[in-house]
């Protein structure tokens, strides 16, 4: 009976240390999870910045080749969408558009196969590579979302690779690649995580919030660390002071939440009308489909002073401070250039090229207020269009505010954004990567019904 005591005692204490193992901040496994979070997450940055400084560079070998003459864009441009759209008929059909899209529809569908075949190394890598094809040949598209697509791809990736093919674990790979992302392309730390809970999820679970926020911080300061602190458009001190001025509010806000809406459902399949009319060309023939597109690319461009190429930063940051010879067209212009590059098919974002638009737009709206700050209506005009597009009104106002540096605007974007949000679900009902990525869902879904179908049973 003595030795009772001392058995309970050693029990106690086995008990106590057995916990100890199992704690959050002991264990193996959540410090392994950590560390390939954390890993992930500098990969990322320094794929955003290697991609950010490529993107840079296969544009201007693109301009050193349109400067030869008016004439070899009309070559490079309709071919290089031809052939990308050849590129991506097969296996790397994945890479095609933004890539949010992907990202979103594998955090919605735990299978592994069909995750793998969304974001897989091959396709990440892939990604940016025919992305940075599509701007050597001047299409008018982005890099931001391809970087998200890419960052998604490389935390799956390399979770798989380490063991954390859970569909849960790897749900939260894909989601803290993604937002980190956003986050590196940009360099905008609040936005990749807004990003995160409003487009990508659509919900936060509270245990994901230290992951996500961690991986946003590693990818944000390996960016910091190459390129600099810096805000992507420059500091822009613009102010709307409460009265009059505010009408730009309303204005934006309709004309960005229009066009911003049309934009989205122009670009959404579908089997009737125009767009049906449309899809059914691209059907007999996607590769000269694609071709035209790239001409009529190339003939907008000649109708703008500027052309209408590339991601159109340089375009929306000179209208933006003021100095830009872009042309009352330009906005227009961009929409429509922008509406080729996503009908042809081929990879790359649209989320530049609609800041480029908002911008353009932005600045034919200032001409009617002519006692109103022009750069503060211009802001508004990116911020408002591009809550129009994805119908994500805090990203859109997050993103406007954390790219010019600028804290004063931040009511009268977010009035904007939140105005133009409502005015884009009136044009088109459903968000555009949201709709994007339940139709790749549905494909999947029919593939799958396709193969688990008995044999001889009549196809639906």
């Amino acid at each position: 009976m003595s030795g009772a005591p001392d058995v309970d005692t050693a029990s106690t204490q086995t008990s106590r240390l057995e916990r100890l193992r199992r704690h959050e901040w002991l264990s193996p496994t959540q410090w392994r999870r950590r560390i390939l979070f954390w890993t992930g997450a500098i990969l990322v940055g320094l794929s955003a910045v290697f991609f950010a400084k490529a993107a840079d560079f296969a544009f201007e070998l693109f301009r050193g080749m349109a400067a030869h003459g008016w004439w070899v864009p009309l070559i490079v441009t309709p071919t290089t969408f031809a052939l990308l759209c050849w590129l991506t008929q097969g296996a790397m059909k994945a890479t095609r558009g933004s890539g949010i899209p992907q990202a979103i529809a594998a955090l919605k569908v735990e299978d592994e196969d069909f995750r793998n075949r969304l974001l897989s190394l091959k396709i990440a890598v892939g990604k940016m590579a025919l992305t940075l094809a599509a701007l050597l040949g001047g299409a008018s598209v982005g890099r931001e979302g391809p970087t998200v697509h890419v960052g998604a791809g490389l935390l799956y990736s390399l979770g798989r690779r380490f063991g954390f093919d859970d569909p849960t674990a790897a749900g939260r790979f894909i989601l803290a690649g993604s937002a980190a992302g956003l986050a590196a392309a940009f360099n905008t730390p609040l936005a990749g995580v807004v990003f995160a809970i409003e487009e990508m999820s659509g919900t936060f679970e509270h245990r994901m919030s230290g992951t996500l926020l961690t991986a946003v911080i590693v990818a944000g300061v390996v960016s910091l660390g190459i390129v600099g602190n810096y805000a992507y458009f420059g500091d822009v001190s613009a102010t709307l002071p409460l009265g009059k001025a505010w009408l730009a509010v309303l204005l934006t806000g309709i004309v960005g939440g229009l066009a911003g809406g049309l934009f989205a459902r122009l670009i959404l399949p579908s089997a009737k009308g125009f767009r049906g009319f449309v899809g059914r060309l691209r059907a007999r023939g996607p590769v000269p489909f694609a071709a035209i597109c790239g001409l009529a690319l190339v003939l907008l461009s000649l109708l703008s002073a500027n052309g209408l190429y590339g991601t159109g930063y340089a375009q929306a940051r000179d209208i933006l401070q003021g100095h830009g010879d872009t042309g009352p067209l330009f906005g227009v212009l961009k929409f429509l250039g922008n509406i080729a590059s996503s009908w042809a098919g081929i990879p790359g974002g649209i989320f530049s090229p609609a800041l480029a638009v908002g911008a353009g737009l932005g600045d034919n709206i200032a001409h009617l207020l002519p006692g109103a700050d022009v750069s503060a209506v211009v802001l508004l005009g990116m911020a408002s269009y591009l809550a129009g597009v994805t119908q994500a009104p805090l990203t859109a106002a997050v993103i406007s505010l954390e790219l010019t540096a600028n804290h004063q605007m931040a009511l009268p974007i977010m009035a904007a954004c939140l105005l133009a949000r409502a005015v884009s679900a009136l044009v088109c009902r459903v968000p555009v990567y949201k709709a994007l990525a339940d139709q790749l869902v549905t494909q999947y879904d029919d593939e799958r019904a396709r193969r688990e179908a008995p044999a001889g049973a009549p196809q639906a």
